[in-house]
């Protein structure tokens, strides 16, 4: 039996994995870096290779590649920390078997490292060719980000439909970022250097929307004094996003049906029929299945637009994405108004996770925009955000036993007892900064930061230096004395810090 390959520059990742792998009875072999994975395969291949994307020199994309190149039947996984739309279509397209989120849940990983052994020398997850495929799709620009598990589902439909045209139903409700879909889709496509025309079906009148969809001859109508090319006319060799096509017109449902069928259409009062290659992706936040039982959506256009359905949750059903999604939506609107982006508070953050959101991520963006020019500072605090938050916070003020941020950690909130020492030196200030920096550490753990650790023990060391320092009048000695260190080793510290 030929070993599993784990790559990661993360020597704790490697051992979790070691670990795991040992108790299911697999052999492994274990590399710090691409290079030394790429240079063993000289001598022999693995089962399976499970790499990291980030490392050192070379990335694990770039790993798989070459793995890809000169053995195309061994399955590969990539786990990236960075759980984006980019990364899983990266994977994907580079002929990758599948890709693990970090962080992940290890019986999760070994099912995965299961399945990929069972593949019994298939080819990646695209087929052959996939790789050559991946380099001529631009980047997605457009900040598609999750860590919940259905968005991490929904990137993997995506990453793994990068190589096809088929036609795509997506449900989900107003706001949710359907439109952002389809441009992903449209993105990581064969026809991305083609167009992506998009249209809302439910904002053209229905007396315009024939027109709109499929263009018109001069006089066809009063008004129409010009040929016009419509929708059809204009993505053609690329994408078509029809928005809310539960509202389409039982008429045009027909004229629609056909186009599907062959690609062929009239323009409005035109003799010739003109014919289109165009992929459709539809959308819509109402259950067509219910619309076809009431007769107001034929049932052969449903099952022609229901090929492949994609399902985007709202954003109250994956609330851990709220953190993530609301840094990179002050980051950009930051760089719109040419400003340094804003930074929200632990207390801030808890009341937007507890936010229902019934205008989704579309509400979020929004309301980051808002504080990016109202609130009266970089550190945006509870009293900063929006009057409707306030309000929706007193109408749904939580109950005295209801679960806070705690919950899920087996205590219920304000049930936790105080630390003695923290209530002997400091009383409820010492108690808040510590709260604080727990939720710091969970708002990034949740953001899929890595370094964590490393990161606040350095921002907590050289805040007691900083302090001792003011307490004693910039007295190194004497401000080491009051921390309990030596002379040396406040030195030392103070170097490594960059306080020097």
């Amino acid at each position: 039996m030929k070993p599993i390959w784990i790559v990661d520059d993360d020597r704790s990742i490697r051992w979790v994995l070691e670990k795991s792998l040992a108790r299911a009875g697999w052999p492994y072999r274990s590399f710090a870096a691409a290079r030394e994975a790429l240079d063993a395969l000289e001598d022999e291949f693995p089962q399976v290779l499970v790499s990291d994307v980030r490392m050192p020199g070379m990335d694990g994309l770039e790993l798989l590649r070459r793995v890809k190149q000169h053995h195309p039947q061994v399955p590969v996984i990539i786990m990236t920390a960075y759980s984006d739309l980019d990364s899983a279509v990266a994977s994907f397209q580079s002929g990758a078997f599948d890709y693990l989120p970090k962080p992940f849940d290890v019986e999760d990983a070994v099912q995965l490292i299961g399945r990929a052994m069972r593949r019994d020398g298939a080819q990646g997850a695209l087929g052959e060719g996939a790789a050559a495929g991946a380099s001529g799709n631009p980047a997605f620009q457009v900040g598609m980000l999750g860590q919940a598990p259905a968005m991490q589902e929904l990137f993997r439909a995506i990453g793994r439909l990068s190589n096809s045209s088929a036609t795509v139903l997506i449900t989900g409700e107003s706001g949710s970022g359907k439109e952002l879909v389809a441009r992903a889709l449209h993105q990581h496509s064969p026809r991305a250097g083609k167009p992506f025309v998009a249209i809302n079906t439910a904002a053209i009148a229905a007396e315009l929307l024939e027109s709109e969809l499929f263009g018109h001859e001069r006089g066809a109508f009063t008004g129409a004094h010009a040929r016009r090319a419509g929708r059809f006319e204009e993505a053609d060799g690329g994408t078509l996003f029809l928005d809310e096509i539960g509202d389409m017109p039982a008429t045009l449902q027909t004229r629609l049906l056909r186009v599907l069928g062959d690609g062929s259409f009239y323009r409005v009062g035109g003799a010739s029929p003109l014919k289109v290659n165009v992929r459709v992706i539809a959308a819509t936040h109402q259950p067509l299945e219910q619309r076809v039982r009431q007769g107001s959506f034929r049932e052969d256009l449903f099952h022609r637009l229901n090929v492949i359905r994609l399902r985007l949750p709202p954003l109250r059903e994956r609330a851990e994405d709220i953190p993530l999604l609301a840094e990179h939506f002050l980051r950009a609107s930051g760089r719109q108004l040419g400003m340094d982006a804003k930074k929200l508070s632990p207390a801030a953050l808890r009341v937007l996770m507890r936010f229902a959101f019934p205008g989704n991520v579309r509400q979020l963006e929004n309301i980051c925009h808002w504080l990016t020019v109202m609130a009266p500072s970089q550190w945006i605090d509870v009293s900063d955000l929006p009057p409707e938050l306030h309000e929706w916070e007193q109408r749904n003020e939580p109950r005295p036993d209801a679960p806070g941020p705690e919950a899920g950690r087996g205590e219920p909130a304000g049930s936790r007892p105080e630390d003695p020492v923290v209530a002997e030196r400091g009383g409820a200030a010492a108690e808040r900064w510590l709260r604080d920096l727990e939720q710091v550490a969970l708002t990034r753990l949740q953001a899929g930061e890595t370094q964590i650790m490393q990161e606040l023990t350095r921002a907590f060391e050289m805040t007691l230096i900083q302090a001792a320092l003011r307490a004693t009048g910039g007295r190194r000695v004497d401000a080491a004395a009051r921390l309990g260190l030596g002379r040396n080793t406040i030195t030392r510290k103070m170097r490594e810090l960059g306080m020097e």
